[in-house]
């Protein structure tokens, strides 16, 4: 009885407290009392499964809504800008710290969630992990996201914070190069690399020597993948008087795999034996810009990559039987190493001329009506933007080192002995990298390479089999680039066991080489006013192969040790003639510098045989640029694609929720 009683004075009370009914006409003259605000009463939010498909890997399975950045729902999250950047960041940076972004991303768009209770990740992750990866944003032009601010959206471990990236802390990430013992050791990962693995290999490797290192990108492959290279200079990014430029390229063909490993492994080598203080390697990078194409063909080796990764069923040696061709051309199924212009047929058609060149030979008309790849077409724009000295070029299929020309001098003949005017010079550069190599070196002939013992590990490429359009011959006949072809190993795909001794094999022969840059002579032609002449020509009695100056009047020429005569002659100027003695002991280049009277009634040999108009016209179709531009482009674009960078189309279809937060200008 009394239990109803108490129900009916409640009742009573809120009837009672209850305002009086009110009129519409009351109501619009503003007589009525005011009325008490129903507010509804809200949920209490609690844990949630993480139903995202970015997030879904984190350490912990539940979130909560509304998260750290207000949204209220996960409809609302898969639509912000935040979690749009999340899912491209990986194609934006070519993966490049990811997936610590992406990780370091979701703990702020799904926060972690205990007890009904947000947790905040710790202010410490988030601070090394914009130390480490803040370059690779700036490396795109791309402002550092908002949620990822350290101070803003993290806490300190006093108040309980997590690691968001727990997940990713197990194991180490390097094993110990001991190759030279007694001393500070290089810690490298003896393994092979995706193409987005190798990227991040490279990029991290030149944020960690920033000082002497940078990496570039001079185009993209068929399928759209970078082209980077990786550059070693105490200036990087700029081209030094007198500094010798030198360049690796390896990968050219996509199933010749050990090359590509060896390079990211003398990345990582010259970057910390620098730090570490080894005299050779500052001595070389401070005196040559080193530039490292890892990889020409990406497109290539994910092909060969994946048939040994799925070996043929009636296959028991995936990776020394992957077929020997799959992968070994680009996308467009064009091998590479025949797709440059073949400049060597033109120099044997006009041999029997009287005063004909062999260098700086234009490029036919005729070479841009075929099918031009991506990828020789950034190497070649690439090789003319700098004044490359040296080259080597890695392969795989035997152990050898072999060198221009390629191509025979008689088309009927396939293995015919086809000498450059250099022949004594590419000798003593191939036997450099031969005689370093502790297998190629050998006498044996029961031994991958051993048909070449008798030659000491080098050939002529023509006398070994022929071919045209090979990159070596367009490099020495239409640029000062001398370059040779190291192959590397009979195994095309060798097991990743076996890429510590590739790497202990090539060593000490890849740094030989590249010494050998300093080779021969170099200094600077100017006028009486002492400004460098851009295109003189530098001559060698005897051989029949010049080499031009450089922007500011700087050059180059190898040379084997003797008495030599130079001519350094220009448009418009009277030559000069000196007579040179290089030492065979000679560790440097020898300084020979010319300076040029102005002489306008005696034109210079220059102009009589190579006309720089069209030389410098390289590509008159300018049709092949079609991988630099984004497909479907409408009229119009081009004013847009100046006010925004280029992945601003990620996010395009935002609209007005475009995130301007991570334009640099905005």
């Amino acid at each position: 009885m009394m239990s109803f009683v108490l129900v009916v004075l409640v009742l009573s009370s809120i009837v009672w407290c209850a305002p009086p009914p009110c009129h519409p006409e009351d109501e619009a003259l503003g007589l009525c009392p005011d009325r008490e605000v129903q507010v509804p009463v809200q949920e209490k939010a609690s844990c949630t499964d993480i139903l995202l498909g970015y997030c879904d890997d984190m350490s912990y399975t539940k979130t909560m809504f509304p998260n750290l950045l207000d949204n209220k729902n996960r409809e609302e999250v898969e639509l912000s800008a935040e979690y749009v950047l999340l899912s491209v960041v990986h194609t934006l940076l070519q993966g490049e710290c990811t997936p610590d972004i992406r990780m370091m991303g979701c703990s702020i768009i799904a926060p972690r969630c205990e007890n009904d209770k947000i947790l905040k990740p710790c202010r410490s992750s988030c601070e090394t992990l914009r130390k480490n990866c803040m370059h690779a944003f700036e490396a795109i032009d791309m402002s550092w996201p908002y949620f990822l601010d350290c101070d803003r959206f993290f806490v300190g471990e006093e108040e309980g914070c997590y690691d968001p990236l727990e997940k990713l802390r197990g194991g180490n990430e390097f094993t110990v190069d001991n190759t030279t013992p007694g001393q500070p050791s290089t810690i490298i990962q003896f393994t092979y690399h995706s193409h987005s693995q190798m990227m991040n290999v490279l990029k991290k490797t030149a944020a960690r020597c920033s000082d002497i290192s940078r990496t570039y990108s001079i185009g993209r492959s068929f399928e759209g993948k970078d082209l980077l290279v990786i550059e070693f200079s105490d200036n990087p990014g700029q081209h030094e008087l007198l500094e010798p430029e030198f360049k690796y390229i390896a990968n050219m063909h996509g199933n010749e795999v050990l090359g590509r490993e060896l390079l990211i492994y003398l990345a990582q080598y010259l970057c910390s034996e620098y730090l570490l203080g080894n005299g050779r390697i500052r001595t070389l990078i401070d005196n040559t810009r080193i530039h490292l194409l890892a990889s020409m063909n990406p497109d290539g080796y994910e092909i060969a990559a994946a048939e040994v990764e799925e070996p043929n069923e009636q296959e028991t040696e995936g990776h020394r039987y992957n077929g020997w061709t799959s992968g070994r051309a680009n996308s467009q199924n064009l091998d590479l190493n025949r797709n440059f212009p073949d400049l060597t047929s033109i120099v044997y058609q006009r041999r029997r001329n009287k005063g004909y060149r062999t260098d700086h030979i234009p490029i036919p008309d005729s070479y841009w009506f075929g099918k031009v790849a991506p990828e020789t077409y950034a190497v070649m724009k690439w090789i003319r933007s700098i004044p490359f000295v040296l080259s080597g070029s890695l392969h795989g299929g035997e152990l050898v080192v072999s060198y221009p020309y390629d191509f025979s001098r008689h088309p009927e003949e396939e293995k015919m002995f086809s000498p450059t005017p250099d022949e004594q010079v590419f000798k003593l550069l191939a036997q450099s990298y031969a005689d370093a190599h502790p297998v190629m070196s050998q006498k044996s002939i029961d031994r991958c390479g051993g048909s070449f013992a008798d030659k000491n590990g080098i050939i002529n490429g023509a006398l070994w089999y022929s071919f045209p359009g090979g990159m070596s011959d367009f490099n020495y006949l239409h640029t000062n680039c001398l370059e040779i072809t190291v192959e590397l190993g009979c195994d095309k795909f060798p097991g990743e066991e076996e890429l510590y001794t590739g790497w202990q094999e090539n060593k000490e022969s890849l740094l030989t080489f590249m010494e050998m840059v300093h080779k021969g002579i170099k200094g600077i032609v100017k006028d009486e006013a002492g400004i460098g002449i851009k295109g003189a020509r530098i001559s060698v009695r005897g051989i029949r192969h010049d080499v031009a100056t450089a922007e500011d009047g700087d050059y180059w020429r190898m040379l084997p040790a003797g008495v030599h005569i130079i001519t350094a002659s220009a448009t418009g100027y009277s030559k000069v003639m000196k007579k040179v003695n290089l030492p065979a002991r000679l560790k440097k280049a020898g300084r020979v510098d010319f300076i040029l009277k102005a002489d306008v009634d005696e034109p210079g040999l220059f102009v009589k045989n190579l006309p720089q108009d069209t030389y410098d016209r390289f590509d008159p179709y300018n049709q092949f640029d079609h991988y630099e531009r984004g497909a479907n482009q409408e009229p119009g674009e081009d004013e847009e694609r100046e006010q925004k960078p280029w992945w601003w189309s990620y996010f395009a279809f935002l609209g007005n929720n475009a995130p301007t937060w991570l334009l640099k200008n905005f």
